[in-house]
C-alpha cells in the first residue's frame, strides 16, 4: 500500500498547480488532468485513492466524469470531491445526487479543501487516512515510512523513525528513556539509556536542518517531548 494518490481534474491551470503542490506539500502523490476526457483515461490506468473533480471541465463535464466514474465495478466506490463556481443549493444537490461525496464552491481556503479530503478520506479509506500523521509542519507517512518537513522530504534511519513515530502520536508527553527504550527498542532487548540519547540526537539533525526551530523538547532528569506547538 503506498501512499494516497490524489487526481486533480483541474482545466483552470494556475488553480491546478496550487493544488498539486499543495498536495504534494501534505504527503499526497498528485497526477493532474485538463480535461474530462483524460481524467478518465488517468482513473482507468490507475485508480486514485481520491477525485478532486471540477465541475466545468472541457471535452466531458465533471458531473458526467462523476456519473461514469460510479458505473464502472472499479470506481465505483472512489471518493469524490467536486470543486465548482455553482453555489446554488440546486447544483450543490446535483452534484451530490450523481455520486460525489462532498462538494467545495469557489474560491475555497486551501486549509479547509485539506480539511475536507483528509475527512472525506477517513470516512471512506480509513486506513490510509489513519496511517498519516500530522504535527505543526512535519508529516509521517506510517504505510511508506516517509517523513516530510515543511513540504520536503526528511531522511530518516528505522530507528528515528520509530521515535518520531512514538512521539508524535502524543505530542507534549514527556517519555523518560527507558520509556523510549521499551516503545521503540522492546522491553527483551538491552540497550543502554545513552543510546536514546544519540539515537534523539540524529532525529533532531534530520528533522531541523540548518535552520528550522527544535520541535523535541529536552526536559532535564525527566526525558523527551515533541512540543504540543506545531
Amino acid at each position: 500500500m503506498s501512499i494516497p494518490y490524489v487526481l486533480v481534474a483541474e482545466d483552470e491551470d494556475s488553480l491546478a498547480t496550487l493544488l498539486q503542490y499543495n498536495l504534494e506539500k501534505e504527503g499526497y502523490r498528485v497526477a493532474v488532468a485538463g480535461d474530462g476526457e483524460e481524467a478518465l483515461i488517468r482513473a482507468d490506468e490507475e485508480v486514485p485513492d481520491l477525485i478532486l473533480l471540477d465541475w466545468m471541465l472541457p471535452k466531458v463535464s465533471g458531473i458526467e466524469v462523476c456519473r461514469r466514474l460510479r458505473q464502472r465495478a472499479e470506481t465505483r466506490n472512489l471518493p469524490i470531491l467536486m470543486l465548482t463556481a455553482r453555489g446554488e443549493e440546486t447544483d450543490r444537490v446535483r452534484g451530490l445526487d450523481t455520486g460525489a461525496d462532498d462538494y467545495v464552491v469557489k474560491p475555497f481556503s486551501m486549509t479547509e479543501l485539506l480539511a475536507r479530503i483528509r475527512a472525506v478520506l477517513r470516512r471512506i479509506r480509513p486506513g490510509l487516512a489513519d496511517d498519516r500523521l500530522n504535527h505543526g509542519d512535519i508529516l509521517v507517512d506510517r504505510v511508506s515510512h516517509r517523513v516530510r518537513r515543511a513540504g520536503q522530504e526528511v531522511h530518516l534511519g528505522p530507528t528515528e523513525f520509530r521515535l518520531l513515530d512514538h512521539l508524535i502520536q502524543h505530542p507534549g508527553r514527556v517519555f523518560s528513556r527507558e520509556q523510549l527504550l521499551n516503545a521503540v527498542w522492546g522491553s527483551d532487548v538491552y540497550v543502554e539509556a545513552r543510546t536514546v540519547d544519540v539515537h534523539i540526537g540524529r532525529l533532531r539533525k534530520a528533522l531541523n536542518g540548518d535552520k528550522l526551530p527544535d520541535p523535541i523538547r529536552t526536559v532535564r532528569s525527566a526525558g523527551y517531548a515533541l512540543d504540543l506547538e506545531g
